[in-house]
């Protein structure tokens, strides 16, 4: 995986450029929690549905 130093950007002039890298760093990581919190409760509320649906399928049988 390519890393900072491989891009050759320029490096961090200020401590303030530096928070503000690691403030982004730390917002990715709360969007990554809260889309993978997300996709897991669609996925269960989906999965819980269809297999209720099948069971009510089933016993109208």
């Amino acid at each position: 995986m390519v890393k900072h130093p491989q891009f050759h950007f320029q490096d961090n002039s200020s401590p303030i450029i530096e928070e503000l890298i690691g403030i982004h760093d730390h917002a990715l990581m709360v969007a990554l929690a809260i889309y993978s919190l997300v996709l897991y409760l669609l996925t269960h509320t989906l999965t819980e549905n269809l297999s209720s649906s099948t069971v009510d399928a089933q016993e109208m049988v």
